[in-house]
């Protein structure tokens, strides 16, 4: 008898267009092998996604930056289709404030976490969760929220040169205008130039104290958190490898136990009353050895499949059983487990992993989504470059001011996220 209730289906919601979310494959692979129906509601055209064996059905999603009441208009078209109640899992931060508002609308048609609606627009906001930090005494790098280009530039000297600056909600930055969710500024007068696009950004610029990167000093945790509160499946993991190098999405990671992070996560999320599944970032200072929470994301991370334990759940099989009301099985953890992304680290994948290891995209029962991997990765890259070229071409050759430099504070954002020029809005990690 299956652990799963597999009459209940599973809908996997991203308005995100990323085509290399591999998060969004390892939900499907997951579910898929319980033998539970899945369906994507996710611009999978150019994706390897859709051709995996396990996807049930692919639905036309809601458009990048879509309001929460077109987002439930789509649900509601994909829940006549499927004439049955269904797991709902945003796998995208936009996604996920967007359900949380939705909550009491999308019931009984979808079964969800039993959450204050507030409260994962609340700790996906970058502004809102440096107050969360200092009202539960966790670490935060400081942070400042100016309220004009001048006090921008003040801020920035103020924190220290170079500082972190970040838009408070990333997924309302629109796709294409050269803005991205996060940058390291070098300059007060930078600083003061990025305040004048938050109109455009749609949401408030935040300056935030910069905390070097170094070995052994990012880390994340995923987790689920039932309907007692408990935080089941997931674990604390290093960045080992990241894309770009120094700052980014996970290319590499390992679960290795850290009881200093398990434990601020499961403070966190107890304090907050948190249910559903949860990916927080963290940061060590080299100076403090402190662990800084930097992300507090309420989706799936892009590489959760790192947490499988011995009873084969992770955190998306963890949500499907406990609102299912079946009992999770007891596994245990198995650090030194390594997940590697393959497009972004080829020779990781290929190297010896004794304590086991999880590829992205390729899986002996799954193989059409790594072969079409590589097709669409190159097309993919050869644009990315001919663009390049062309913008070269076209730039002045001298006097050009210097842009800023990306940079991700967290192990994370997210999400699987593309090398594109908006690859850093949120959720896509």
């Amino acid at each position: 008898m299956s652990l799963f209730d597999t009459r209940v289906p599973a809908v996997l919601l991203r308005t995100d267009r990323n085509p290399f979310h591999h998060g969004t494959l390892g939900a499907v692979r997951s579910l898929g092998r319980a033998g539970v129906d899945v369906h994507v509601v996710a611009d999978c055209a150019q994706s390897p996604v859709r051709a995996s064996r396990y996807v049930s059905r692919l639905h036309t999603p809601p458009p990048p930056g879509a309001a929460p009441a077109d987002i439930a208009v789509v649900l509601r078209r994909v829940a006549a289709r499927i004439a049955r109640p269904a797991v709902l899992i945003p796998m995208d931060d936009a996604c996920a404030v967007a359900v949380g508002r939705l909550r009491a609308e999308l019931a009984p048609a979808y079964l969800l976490p039993d959450l204050p609606g507030a409260l994962p627009e609340r700790v996906a906001d970058k502004a809102e969760l440096a107050g969360v930090c200092a009202s539960l005494d966790v670490p935060h790098p400081e942070t400042l929220v100016p309220d004009g280009p001048a006090e921008a530039a003040r801020a920035a000297w103020r924190l220290g040169l170079p500082v972190v600056a970040k838009w408070s909600r990333p997924w309302l930055v629109p796709p294409g205008g050269g803005l991205r969710s996060t940058v390291l500024v070098r300059s007060a007068r930078e600083a003061g130039e990025l305040y004048r696009r938050a109109e455009e950004a749609g949401s408030r610029l935040l300056l935030q104290a910069f905390l070097p990167p170094g070995p052994d000093r990012d880390w994340f945790f995923h987790g689920y958190a039932d309907r007692t509160g408990a935080v089941r499946a997931g674990g604390p993991g290093r960045k080992t490898r990241a894309r770009p190098r120094g700052a980014g999405l996970t290319a590499v990671g390992r679960w290795t136990p850290n009881p200093q992070v398990q434990a601020l996560a499961e403070r966190v999320t107890g304090e907050l009353g948190y249910r559903g599944i949860l990916d927080l970032d963290f940061r060590r200072c080299g100076t403090t050895g402190r662990y800084h929470l930097l992300d507090f994301n309420p989706r799936p991370g892009a590489q959760f499949r790192l947490f499988t334990d011995t009873a084969g759940l992770d955190v998306v099989r963890a949500l499907h059983l406990d609102l299912t009301h079946r009992a999770l099985p007891d596994g245990a953890p198995q650090p030194g487990r390594a997940f590697v992304v393959e497009n972004y680290a080829p020779l990781s994948a290929l190297r010896p992993a004794p304590g086991g290891r999880e590829l992205a995209w390729h899986a002996p029962d799954d193989r059409a989504p790594g072969r079409a991997l590589w097709t669409l990765w190159g097309r993919h890259v050869t644009a990315r470059l001919l663009d390049r070229l062309r913008r070269e071409d076209g730039r002045p050759r001298t006097g050009a001011p210097a842009r800023a430099r990306v940079v991700r504070q967290a192990t994370s954002p997210s999400p699987g996220r593309s090398d594109r020029p908006d690859d850093d809005r949120a959720g896509s990690r």
